[in-house]
């Protein structure tokens, strides 16, 4: 029976991926624990390798280093996959306002971070876990100890104890901030929420519909591309009252008295609208009872128009159908000639039965194809990111060539890929699922080995009482950064309570902080602020963890 002790306790391959196996299956369990409503989640499986490593346990070195840089270039790329669509729409205008906030969020914890660095005498590198688990950003903490590695600055575990004891708190204090601005700003939930569906009715850039009776005299006898030429803005004409018929007119459909069109815009268009083409109409095109066109939302799922303008397919000149929204990761898109597709693009179309079938056919609406991911582009997505984070470029007053790293390049190629990897005949698409699960398999993996490999040095950072110290710098990076954002968003910016939950969750990356806005919200608004900063606050907490060891060491 001495076989299998020696299977779980001597360094083999094989009793690695045992201790590995077991780390992770029992911190996932144990994040599945709530205290306040509240969970660590997969963090867990840091608590648990410490532990493991503490008591002994030790595990193949190389396996253990090379599970753990897989790990990481696994979750930061499918994270950039992620959240590439959604930080590319989050730096246009409407959005930029929040981002700044959320940046100013960033910057501050990182001019805490350097002034505490100055006058506790604590090292760049301790801060930078510190910082990292005071805002709950795992990857920071990867690209930190990448860093860390490629300048030869010595062992990672004591900045890998610094996070995790930092951690918990931060989860805490970020809903302790949120609590105390709640008191600060004496908010009514009730009043608060009245208010926001005031803003939402109100909101400029919000896309509606109108029916818009012709009465422009000098446009009757044109195509209804004058009317695109004239505004200049991205609009649809999804349906159209022309002769008697209910149709879905083409931009060289030649407009005529008395016709009605059904427009779909933003907001802050229609003021244009109604002075070029006429009042509002009191037809009802999506109701009558003799119109013979339906809608449908259809899913992109075919490669072959993916790399292509919709403007430059000729499928999509057609009379008989129009597409009237584009949803895109979370974000709606008024569709037009400049837009490319992408593999998993949700599209509304109106149109007859008929020409909804072809187009279906065109598009693909196969959800089994979009199930069955395609791994070549994701890894070669990985190997140009390992090659780009692994540039060498210097930076003055450092003595070495300086690398993104393993944390850095993934991300940035991820980020492009997923913009602008259909140009290059690269599907990147993987269903939600997919993603998640590749992400959840690669976090794993890095906090199972950075704990394995830090739990020997547990008792040495609280014996003299330094863990505890840690933990008090670690709340002062969390909360007063987060108040201070808070108090000049609402005071200077105007954004309500719910926007400012949202914010602070997002700007944290942090999961547990929005689930916990949500409830105490009661509405799905701070959902929008969380989605609107987490893209661009993510990539600033990475670069912000490398860039403190890159220029205070």
């Amino acid at each position: 029976m001495n076989w299998i002790l020696d299977l779980f306790t001597k360094e083999s391959i094989a009793q690695t991926l045992i201790i590995f196996g077991l780390v992770i299956a029992l911190g996932i369990w144990l994040g599945k624990i709530k205290v306040f409503g509240i969970s660590l989640g997969v963090t867990w499986v840091l608590f648990v390798g410490i532990f493991i490593s503490y008591i002994g346990i030790n595990v193949n070195h190389e396996l253990q280093d090379f599970l753990k840089e897989f790990g990481l270039v696994l979750f930061v790329y499918t994270l950039g996959l992620q959240v590439g669509p959604g930080f590319f729409a989050s730096l246009n205008k409407n959005a930029l306002v929040t981002n700044l906030l959320a940046a100013l969020i960033v910057l501050f914890g990182v001019i805490f971070t350097i002034i505490l660095h100055y006058s506790t005498g604590n090292s760049i590198e301790i801060m930078s876990g510190i910082m990292s688990g005071a805002v709950t950003n795992t990857p920071g903490l990867g690209a930190a100890q990448t860093t860390i590695t490629n300048l030869h600055l010595g062992d990672t575990s004591m900045v890998t104890l610094a996070y995790a004891v930092t951690y918990p708190f931060g989860v805490f204090g970020i809903i302790i901030s949120i609590l105390l601005l709640k008191k600060i700003f004496h908010v009514d939930i009730e009043k608060e929420t009245e208010f926001q569906n005031k803003l939402n009715n109100l909101r400029e850039d919000k896309v509606i519909s109108k029916h818009l009776k012709l009465e422009n005299k000098q446009l009757i006898g044109k195509p209804i591309s004058t009317i695109f030429e004239l505004i200049k803005k991205p609009i649809v004409i999804s349906r159209m009252y022309h002769k008697g018929h209910i149709i879905t007119p083409t931009p060289k459909e030649i407009l005529a008295e008395n016709d009605v069109l059904l427009i779909v815009a933003p907001k802050n268009t229609f003021e244009q609208l109604h002075i070029l083409i006429g009042s509002e109409s009191d037809l009802n095109l999506k109701t009558a009872l003799d119109s013979n066109l339906v809608s449908n939302t259809i899913v992109v799922t075919n490669k072959d128009i993916t790399h292509k303008r919709i403007g430059d397919i000729p499928e999509f000149h057609q009379h008989d159908f129009t597409f009237t929204r584009l949803h895109r990761a979370g974000t709606q898109i008024i569709p037009n000639g400049n837009i490319s597709l992408q593999l998993g693009d949700n599209i509304k179309v109106v149109g007859t039965k008929e020409g909804l079938e072809r187009i279906t056919k065109v598009l693909g609406n196969s959800i089994k194809k979009l199930e069955v991911p395609d791994i070549a582009p994701i890894f070669i997505g990985i190997v140009l990111g390992i090659i780009v984070g692994s540039i060498p470029f210097k930076i003055p007053n450092i003595p070495l060539p300086v690398k993104i790293g393993l944390a850095g390049g993934p991300l940035i190629v991820a980020l492009l890929l997923s913009r602008f990897g259909n140009k290059f005949y690269l599907n990147n698409y993987t269903t939600q699922s997919a993603n998640l699960m590749i992400r959840e398999l690669g976090i794993t993996l890095f906090l199972a080995s950075v704990g394995l490999s830090s739990g020997a040095k547990l008792s040495g950072a609280f014996a003299g009482g330094i863990g505890f110290y840690w933990i008090i710098l670690g709340i002062i990076i969390t909360t007063v950064p987060l108040i201070t954002v808070g108090i000049i968003a609402k005071k200077y910016f105007k954004k309500n309570f719910f926007e400012i939950c949202g914010l602070l969750a997002g700007a944290s990356t942090d999961p547990p902080a929005l689930a916990f806005a949500l409830k105490i919200a009661g509405n799905d608004t701070p959902s929008a602020s969380y989605a609107t900063v987490y893209p661009l606050t993510m990539i600033l907490r990475i670069v912000a963890a490398q860039l403190l060891i890159l220029l205070f060491t």
